[in-house]
């Protein structure tokens, strides 16, 4: 037979497995094997051949070959866990993006001190060097050898596999796994393992099924990627701002109130105002007019809209459909309300574009696997808008929706830490969708048009967009390498005719709008969350809650730091006093801990001389200023931030 390989093609026996092949390449090469693609297909290396095929190996160079490697190392977590656990019941195992998890039914409690242990275990069973083998089973023989371990949660799996599906089990010596695979071929191949963390998940990410045990790992080729990887872990733990951000006082939850409804705190109540400001008078420059509508509607108004046959699994109701004559529900978006003010009296084309603002707290019914912190929550706040313009400014409306989201981020210090995603329908799952590919194909033309106009630079994908349109997702990562969306702009060809929006043109005829959806800094609480954790805490001047710390020196300099701090009031400043007989020493470390970027230390000479002495946070003692100096320093700084110069 005749295997093609990247550079030639090589006749070999009929029957030869991949591990051969790649081993007659070289053993170096063959070494760093992982598994490999058949046609396009991943397999494991045990894979014997028998006819012509095209074969690509693959290595743990490779996302998939990372994919592969942590996936069964994620196997042998399990089977350390049953030879220590022999009661505990496993339930899935994956690879995730910078290592793996499994999660677990212990009948007894474990703690992160037990990871030791677990991970002691996993070492043993690698330099076992146990092979990994693929078995196909008949469902009746799968389902009969996971009933009598009694292994409820793969039975499940089982359960609702398609009939004709084939199923596949591994074998690593005493411990069998329900699983499709590919793996390598022994757990000799894993070199360097560290268990990370401990938590609790919901079966299935559902909050009505039992919590299960989660246990984090990750695993490398190399020790040295692995202890490298471990400073960058833990610099990413110090970083997270659902650590930071309680410690520094932004916000703080409750089980009272409930998951996924923080509570703002002083601190990140005044960074939340700033932002918003910022954003109302960014936007109000820009032509954009204010809005404030209702936190809830009936179930007319999103029936209408679409959000009640596509989204309502993701609202807050209130009431019974089958009882209440009335139904409500919190406002998921803010977008049938503006369409409603917008249908109050005739409209021209030379009204168009209107440019609708709101800061719009939204409400949405998220499963209570996906909250953290500030990034994922069921309240939120969002600098939403809707552009209603005609289809000759929907180019020129778009752009400048991009240049706005820009300029935010870029004052923000977020611009280079994001990347852009045209999100689109899939047309195989038309279920998800308002189900239109006429006008869906014409609505992603023209933002492919808009978006390869400008030049911007993105990846595509599919059955990431709206129900509605299409969107520009700007995706950004925490510190634990997760990817969110910070800013979304959406084309929407569909709900101007649902809410029966129109305007005159010039010739006197009826016509639709087209309609933009767009966030100019998107979530407030995700953005703080991400500002916490890019800055560890320490906010640039122009946002900082608290932009200078006054203190005085002794008491007889206390008077003098009450004047210097209400100037500094009165000139637009955030000031925060420490006039308390404490040691200027003590003072100025708590100053530190708190990361305010500048203290003012006042003395009997700064008093006399009627100066500050300037302490920065980032460059240490400044030396002595006067207060006007002082001041413009202040005022340079945040107007170089703020990239008005």
């Amino acid at each position: 037979m005749n295997i093609k390989l990247r550079d030639n093609t090589i006749e070999f026996q009929d029957g030869s497995s991949l591990k051969s092949i790649a081993k007659s390449i070289g053993d170096s090469f063959s070494r760093n094997v992982l598994a490999a693609k058949v046609d396009s297909v991943l397999v494991d290396l045990n894979t014997t051949l028998y006819k012509d095929a095209e074969v690509e190996f693959i290595t743990f160079k490779t996302d998939e070959g990372k994919k592969i490697y942590r996936h069964s190392a994620a196997h042998i977590l399990a089977q350390a866990v049953k030879r220590i656990f022999p009661t505990v019941r496993v339930a899935i195992g994956p690879a995730i993006e910078n290592g793996f998890y499994y999660d677990f039914d212990f009948k007894t409690n474990i703690s992160q001190d037990d990871l030791a242990m677990i991970e002691k275990e996993m070492i043993k069973i690698i330099k076992e060097d146990i092979p990994i083998v693929r078995e196909i089973k008949t469902r009746k023989e799968v389902l009969k050898f996971f009933f009598e371990y009694q292994e409820t949660y793969k039975i499940e799996l089982i359960n609702e596999l398609p009939d004709d599906a084939e199923i596949s089990m591994y074998r690593q010596g005493d411990f069998v796994d329900l699983c499709r695979g590919p793996h390598v071929p022994s757990t000799g191949y894993i070199k360097a393992i560290k268990l990370t963390s401990l938590t609790g998940a919901y079966w299935r990410g559902d909050e009505q099924n039992k919590m299960l045990t989660r246990i984090y790992g990750t695993a490398f080729e190399k020790k040295a990627d692995l202890e490298a990887y471990l400073v960058q872990l833990a610099e990413a733990k110090m970083r997270d701002h659902n650590k930071l951000g309680r410690e520094l006082g932004y916000f703080m939850t409750d089980e009272c109130i409930g998951q996924g409804l923080p509570l703002l705190m002083p601190k990140g109540a005044k960074l939340f105002k700033i932002l918003n400001r910022f954003v109302e008078d960014e936007e109000e420059r820009r032509g954009y007019v204010l809005t404030k509508t209702p936190f809830m509607a009936k179930s007319k108004l999103y029936k209408i809209s679409g959000h009640w046959e596509h989204y309502k699994d993701g609202m807050f109701v209130i009431g019974d459909p089958k009882k209440d004559q009335e139904v409500f529900a919190l406002r998921p978006m803010t977008c049938p309300f503006q369409y409603t003010i917008y249908n109050n009296g005739l409209k021209s084309y030379r009204d168009l574009p209107i440019r609708y603002g709101e800061t719009s707290t939204l409400f949405r019914n998220e499963s209570s696997g996906e909250m953290h912190g500030l990034i994922r929550v069921r309240q939120f706040t969002i600098s939403e808008g809707h552009i209603i313009c005609m289809p000759t400014q929907m180019e020129s409306e778009f752009k400048g929706c991009l240049d706005l989201a820009s300029y935010m981020l870029k004052c923000l210090g977020l611009l280079e830490d994001v990347s852009f995603r045209f999100s689109r329908w899939d047309e195989n799952d038309k279920s998800k969708y308002i189900n239109d590919p006429v006008a869906w194909s014409h609505a992603e033309s023209e933002m492919k048009k808009i978006l390869d106009n400008i030049g911007l630079k993105y990846i595509e994908g599919i059955g990431d967009a709206a129900f509605y349109g299409p969107k520009l997702d700007i995706q950004i990562k925490n510190v634990h390498g997760k990817e969110d969306t910070i800013i979304t702009i959406q084309i929407d060809m569909f709900l101007s005719e649902r809410f029966d929006m129109s305007y005159i043109d010039e010739n006197g005829d009826k016509a639709r709008p087209y309609i933009i959806h767009r966030t100019s800094l998107g979530c407030y609480e995700r953005t703080m969350a991400l500002l916490i954790e890019k800055y560890k805490g320490a906010m640039p001047l122009w946002f900082a809650p608290d932009q200078v710390l006054v203190m005085s020196l002794t008491d007889r300099t206390a008077e003098y730091t009450i004047d210097v701090a209400n100037i500094l009031k009165k000139a637009g400043f955030r000031v925060k006093i420490d006039t308390r007989c404490e040691k200027i020493g003590y003072k100025i470390r708590e100053g530190q801990l708190e990361k305010i970027p500048y203290m003012l230390i006042l003395g009997d000479k700064e008093k006399t001389e009627k100066t500050v002495s300037v302490r920065s946070r980032s460059a240490g003692d400044l030396g002595t200023l006067s207060l006007d100096e002082f001041i413009s320093k202040l005022n340079n700084e945040i107007q170089e931030k703020l990239c008005r110069g």
